[in-house]
Parts: C-alpha cells; sequence; structure tokens
C-alpha cells in the first residue's frame, strides 16, 4: 500500500511516499480503508521534535522504521478480525489513531476496543456521523476530543464566561461551539482576518490579539482556554475569577468512548461542525505540512487518501 513515511526528523521534505506492506487484521482488529486524515498540528510537532521528548517516544536520532504519521482517519471498513462484533465489513467510521500513528495510509488496523483509560495510546472507532463527508469526520476526533476534554476538565457550565486564545484554530473552533453548547459566554481572541468565522460559529465577543493583550483586559473570566499554548497561567491570573481555571492542553482527563460518540450525537444534532481550511491530496502532504508550519490555518487541513 502507498504510505507517507517520514525519513528523519525536520522539515515538510522529510515527508516521503513509499509502499509498504498492507497490514492484517489481528482477531480484534478492523482493517479500516482510509479515505481522509489531517495534517494535525501534532503531526507536524513529532516530525519537527518539538517538545524534544517526541524523540523518546518515535525514536532518538531518528524516526523508527516507516514512522507513519496522522492522528485521526475516517474510512470504511474492509474486513474485520473474528472476535470483533460492534463493527463489519462496509462501515463507514472515523478513529483516533493513537500514539501508533499511522493516518497517512491507505489502511490502517485499529483495535474494535481497548482497556478505558488507554484510547489516547492504542486508539478509538466509531461509526461516523451520519451528516458528514470523510474529509469532514476526518478532522473531528483528536482536535474534538481535546478540545472537549479540556472544557470537561474545566467543569464548564451554565452562565459562565470562557475566553479561548487561538479561537479560529482547530482546537479553538471545537471550544468556542462546546462552550455555546454547555451554556457559557464566549469572548474569542484571534486575528481580525477571522472575525466572521468566529462569530458564525458562536462567539460572543471578539479580541484582536494584534492589537490588544488579552491578558490586560479589565474583563474576568472563570476558564481562560489557550488552545495555542502561547501564554502562561501567571500572565493571565490577573483576568481570572477568584475560583477561575486556566487550561492548556496539559493533563487532561483520559479519553472515554462515551467522549467520541457524544461529539458524533452533537454532530447529527447540528450542534457541532468541524471548520475546514484546506483539503489536499496525500501527494501533496508536504505542502499540507508547510501550510500548518506557517501557524494561521484557520480551523482543520484534510488530507484525502483514497477516493471517496
Amino acid at each position: 500500500m502507498k504510505a507517507v513515511i517520514c525519513t528523519k526528523y525536520g522539515s515538510p521534505e522529510v515527508l516521503q511516499i513509499k509502499e509498504v506492506e498492507k497490514p492484517k487484521p489481528k482477531d480484534n482488529e478492523v482493517l479500516i480503508k482510509v479515505y481522509a486524515t489531517t495534517a494535525h498540528i501534532g503531526d507536524t510537532r513529532i516530525r519537527r521534535v518539538d517538545p524534544f521528548y517526541v524523540r523518546f517516544i518515535f525514536g532518538l536520532l531518528k524516526p523508527n522504521k516507516n514512522l507513519i504519521l496522522g492522528m485521526e482517519i475516517s474510512g470504511i471498513i474492509e474486513s474485520v478480525g473474528k472476535d470483533v462484533r460492534s463493527f463489519k465489513k462496509g462501515d463507514e467510521v472515523f478513529a483516533l489513531t493513537g500514539l501508533g500513528l499511522g493516518g497517512y495510509a491507505e489502511y490502517r488496523c485499529l483495535p474494535e476496543k481497548v482497556k478505558e483509560g488507554t484510547q489516547e495510546r492504542k486508539g478509538l472507532v466509531a461509526l461516523k456521523p451520519e451528516n458528514l463527508s470523510y474529509g469532514e469526520a476526518a478532522a473531528i476526533p483528536a482536535g474534538g476530543l481535546t478540545a472537549l476534554k479540556n472544557l470537561q476538565k474545566a467543569n464548564i457550565r451554565k452562565g459562565q464566561k470562557i475566553l479561548i486564545n487561538g479561537a479560529s484554530g482547530s482546537l479553538g473552533t471545537y471550544a468556542i461551539q462546546l462552550a455555546k453548547y454547555y451554556g457559557a459566554e464566549v469572548t474569542a481572541v484571534c486575528s481580525a482576518k477571522n472575525f466572521e468565522l468566529v462569530k458564525s460559529i458562536g462567539a460572543d465577543k471578539i479580541i484582536d490579539y494584534t492589537k490588544e493583550d488579552f491578558t490586560k483586559k479589565q474583563d474576568k473570566y472563570d476558564i481562560i482556554y489557550d488552545a495555542v499554548m502561547k501564554s502562561k497561567p501567571s500572565k493571565c491570573r490577573k483576568i481570572l475569577k477568584g475560583n477561575g481555571v486556566f487550561l492548556n492542553n496539559s493533563r487532561l482527563p483520559k479519553i472515554k468512548e462515551e467522549d467520541l460518540l457524544f461529539l458524533k450525537d452533537l454532530i447529527e444534532g447540528n450542534k457541532l461542525k468541524p471548520v475546514l481550511d484546506r483539503t489536499y491530496s496525500i501527494n501533496e502532504i508536504v505542502e499540507a505540512h508547510r501550510y500548518v508550519d506557517k501557524g494561521h490555518k484557520k480551523g482543520n487541513v484534510v488530507i484525502k487518501v483514497n477516493n471517496e
């Protein structure tokens, strides 16, 4: 099968398309024909070894042999192991690939079920939302779950005020919609060119970070979510209420199967939608990573792997 191999750490040019062996599902696994994946910021950070501890997971001096990036996928089940009961051939699915990654390939095997609390490492599969394309569905698992777990950690509730820094990115666009679902008032921090986008998905107030430092505002917030991890708790403390919570994607609660199913329900109920910026083919993976590296993407960047 065709796959994108991360041959070494560095610029997008280290990503090379090669032929590798097609995986075969184990007794408890499903084989997914991948229709779409994403150029997720997490994939680009692994490629760039940012942070340094990436080396201790994926290879110290260079990536482990045939390292295939890709944190989230959507596609169709081509075959199932003999012990699989929840899925069948032909099911349309979307999935978090876990630390095994592997989304940048024509096929990916994932377990039908894993032990509670190990989904981040081993992956998580669910039936695709019926009202989404494969490209849209591929953009849900990593970004959607990260935003959800952050807000769960803060115990967000109706009537609270939340400020989201990096509101127009993947995590930010999910966080705005989820915060509105929970009944919070949302202040979005982004550049002026993205004002209309964040308004369209529910932002109540907007701060242009190119003109104002949100940490010097007089308003007080119950929650500050630094989705792009560019601020510090110490700088934000003065705009937090006494019992306010600062979030920045660290020390999140464990992902559960019910979390992905919850997002699926919200999407099918038209209460949540993925924001797509650009779509590339798998043959354009270098260009896709170059674009994400610029740091100005809106929502998600999709990669088409197999034709739908």
